[in-house]
C-alpha cells in the first residue's frame, strides 16, 4: 500500500461553513461600515484565514488596520462564529463523516484548515467526530495561510513525529481539498492531492492528481491510487 495518511481541509471538505463564516464577518465588519456581500466573499476572499480577510478587506476600503484592532476583530468574529453554529447546526457534506471514522481506525489522518480551531472544535463535537484527529493544524498555528505551503508542511511533520514508523514520505500522503489555493499549499508541500468540486467546478482544481464530485464515493483504494500517482 502507498498509502500513508491522509489531511482533511475543513471547512468546503468536512461541512460547508463558509456561509456562516461570512454571517460572523458581517456581524463584525458591517456596523463598522466594512461589511461585504456574499458573492465578493466568493469571488474575493474564499480560501483565506480570518487574518488575511480582514487584512484585505481594510486594504481595499484604504483603512488602517493596526495589531489592536486585528486582535479585537479575531475575537469578535470568532465568537460570531461559534453562536451562529450553536443557533442553527451544521450539516456535513455526504459521505465525509463516515470517510473520516473509517479511516480513522486504520490510518493518521488529520486537519490542515485556515480556520481558527475555536471554529473547528464545536462542529467536531456536534458532528461526533472529536478525537478522531491526532493532528489538527488551524490558522492560528501557523503564520501564513494556503496558498502558503507552511500549514501542510506542518501538519506532515507533526504526523511524521507522532507516527514515526507509519509516516516517512510526503508523496505517500493525500490531502483532500476543494479550492485552488488548498491545492497550491498541498502541493507545494509535496503532497498528492484529491480535490472534490464542492465548492469550484473541476476547471478550476486542475492542479490535482485526481477530482471526484462528492466524497461520498470515495474508498481507501481511491485515495492509495491518489498516492500511487
Amino acid at each position: 500500500m502507498h498509502l500513508q495518511a491522509v489531511i482533511f481541509d475543513f471547512d468546503g471538505i468536512v461541512v460547508d461553513s463558509e456561509p456562516l463564516h461570512h454571517q460572523a464577518f458581517e456581524r463584525v465588519l458591517a456596523p463598522a461600515g466594512f461589511g461585504f456581500s456574499w458573492d465578493d466573499y466568493v469571488a474575493d476572499y474564499l480560501g483565506f484565514d480570518d487574518r488575511d480577510v480582514f487584512r484585505e478587506r481594510f486594504k481595499r476600503a484604504g483603512a488602517a488596520l493596526d495589531p489592536l484592532r486585528m486582535a479585537e476583530l479575531m475575537a469578535d468574529k470568532a465568537q460570531a462564529f461559534v453562536d451562529i453554529v450553536r443557533a442553527g447546526g451544521v450539516t456535513p457534506y455526504p459521505g465525509v463523516v463516515e470517510l473520516i471514522t473509517g479511516l480513522s481506525e486504520c490510518l493518521p489522518i488529520a486537519i490542515c484548515s485556515g480556520a481558527l480551531q475555536s471554529d473547528i472544535d464545536p462542529i467536531l463535537d456536534i458532528l461526533g467526530l472529536t478525537g478522531r484527529f491526532p493532528v489538527m493544524v488551524t490558522a492560528d498555528q501557523v503564520s501564513v495561510s494556503k496558498p502558503d505551503p507552511e500549514s501542510y508542511r506542518t501538519a506532515f511533520a507533526r504526523l511524521a513525529a507522532r507516527f514515526p514508523e507509519r509516516v516517512t514520505d510526503p508523496a505517500r500522503c493525500v490531502a483532500i481539498e476543494d479550492t485552488p489555493a488548498g491545492i497550491a499549499a498541498a502541493t507545494g508541500a509535496g503532497l498528492k492531492v484529491l480535490a472534490v468540486t464542492n465548492t469550484y467546478a473541476a476547471a478550476s482544481l486542475g492542479a490535482a492528481h485526481r477530482i471526484v464530485d462528492s466524497l461520498a464515493a470515495v474508498e481507501h483504494g481511491l485515495l492509495d491510487a491518489v498516492a500511487s500517482a
